[in-house]
């Protein structure tokens, strides 16, 4: 039997993915959690084969706490169950070791073959992802220059695309508001435009955010 935790905030999903798997016959869900802490909390104390986990959930601020779940619990198979850009997330997930990246906008028996797949050391990814992904390695100059921006850096431009100001972005990455003036200052050089609606443009064209 597979055992599945899940880790979304939003409890329509946790609630609704236990439905689907309740009386499946190779899977069951374990537990929930609706944040990081609880998260920690059940990993702690239960067998989880399987997580899934949205980026999006309350106090996970970066991928680095993703690298930080993989590195701790390495019998966790992590399948990224979310709705943030695919071309954004994906490949920085699949350096950190994310065993699949699927969207919420996918049919559930899409996501439990998913399930099965990775429990087998599988990784899954849509063909979109692998397009992306390819096109970031083979494409242009202008395409790479996804690749020159670091982890922390796509965070900040995907918070300042989400209309939060410097202050708002640095009390949720929990950094110095002037080291986030140095990442967008780093942004602004990197893709080669002079200010910040600039900048979300380009992002956008590039497919960055």
């Amino acid at each position: 039997m597979i055992k599945i935790g899940i880790a979304d905030s939003l409890p329509v999903v946790s609630h609704g993915l236990q439905s689907y798997f309740q009386g499946n016959s190779r899977m069951e869900v374990v537990a929930s959690a609706k944040n990081l802490e609880s998260l920690l909390n059940f990993l702690n104390n239960k067998r989880c084969d399987v997580l899934l986990l949205d980026v999006e959930l309350d106090g996970l601020s970066s991928i680095r706490d993703i690298k930080s779940l993989l590195k701790d619990f390495p019998e966790t198979k992590i399948v990224l169950f979310t709705n943030v850009s695919e071309q954004m997330y994906a490949p920085t997930a699949i350096k950190a070791g994310v065993s699949a990246y699927v969207s919420k906008k996918s049919e559930l028996k899409e996501l439990e073959a998913t399930i099965a797949k990775v429990t087998e050391g599988k990784v899954v990814f849509s063909e979109a992802v692998k397009r992306s992904i390819e096109m970031l390695s083979k494409g242009k100059k202008s395409e790479r220059l996804f690749k020159k921006l670091s982890t922390r850096e796509i965070e900040v431009l995907r918070y300042l695309n989400d209309g939060k100001k410097n202050k708002e972005v640095a009390q949720i990455l929990g950094l110095d508001e002037k080291t986030i003036s140095t990442y967008k200052l780093r942004l602004l050089a990197k893709l080669n435009v002079t200010n910040l609606v600039d900048l979300l443009k380009k992002a956008k064209d590039l497919d960055v955010i």
